[in-house]
């Protein structure tokens, strides 16, 4: 099977600071990856290379395309990229405001990445993003009202319905339950496994918690200083971790 993503030696400095540091893996079609590390292992650096949010200064990032099979988008041109992130690819940041237009409706939020991508009937656009507000457990009363109106947790979904509308093949998530009370993030999560599962989506999802990602993620990495120091089955990995800093990443969790 071709991976859906091939991540190959992917690496970023800043000066003599390393962001991330020759990084490979697949992923393949259906499949959630995690990766887990303490603030500024390298993790959202690896997210934001692969997303096509920041240059890497070397590696490549080669997806499988609808029409023109596996690409590198490191070298496709912008406009391709930019495409790309429309239709196929989603990022959901960890902050609701930096993936919403505050200033525009609920509906209007999701209508916009439908009419990027060539929708243009008033009625069909409406429609969808109603029936969209309601999967992501949004009153569809809602529909007119801004996001500046609802709560974290509901701007973090209204995100999600806006990311998910388009259909994409591959998610990637930057702390997407960061900064939420405990219960609504219990919610969050069982709405985006539902989703991922549903619509068999590939996600790479960045996160500090070990929770997240042993309920959304089948592979797990492990990052430090930039590197991947352990991968592997999520649970193989959490259940029996062998490199000494993921020992003691999944100790900590388990002494609190």
């Amino acid at each position: 099977m071709t991976p859906l993503l091939s991540v190959q030696g992917l690496s970023k400095h800043y000066g003599a600071h390393i962001g991330c540091a020759d990084v490979s893996f697949d992923l393949y079609p259906g499949e959630v990856m995690g990766i887990v590390g303490e603030s500024g292992s390298g993790k959202s650096t690896l997210l934001n290379c692969m997303a096509g949010h920041l240059p890497p200064d070397a590696g490549a990032v080669v997806f499988d395309t609808r029409g023109h099979g596996p690409r590198d988008t490191v070298t496709m041109s912008e406009p391709e990229r930019r495409m790309l992130s429309r239709t196929d690819w989603a990022f959901v940041h960890q902050h609701a405001r930096d993936g919403l237009r505050m200033g525009v409706s609920a509906g209007g939020n999701v209508g916009e990445r439908l009419m990027a991508v060539g929708a243009r009937h008033y009625g069909d656009i409406r429609g969808k993003a109603v029936d969209w507000l309601d999967r992501v457990e949004i009153d569809a009363g809602r529909v007119d009202d801004r996001p500046t109106t609802f709560s974290g947790g509901m701007q973090q979904r209204l995100q999600i319905a806006r990311n998910l509308v388009t259909g994409p093949r591959l998610v990637f998530m930057d702390e997407p339950t960061g900064g939420l009370d405990v219960s609504v993030q219990a919610r969050l999560l069982d709405l985006l496994r539902g989703l991922v599962r549903d619509m068999g989506l590939s996600a790479i999802i960045v996160t500090h918690d070990l929770a997240v990602v042993r309920l959304l993620a089948d592979r797990l990495m492990v990052m430090k200083d930039g590197h991947v120091v352990e991968a592997g089955l999520t649970d193989q990995v959490l259940d029996d971790p062998q490199h000494a800093y993921t020992q003691l990443l999944v100790s900590s969790v388990l002494q609190v």
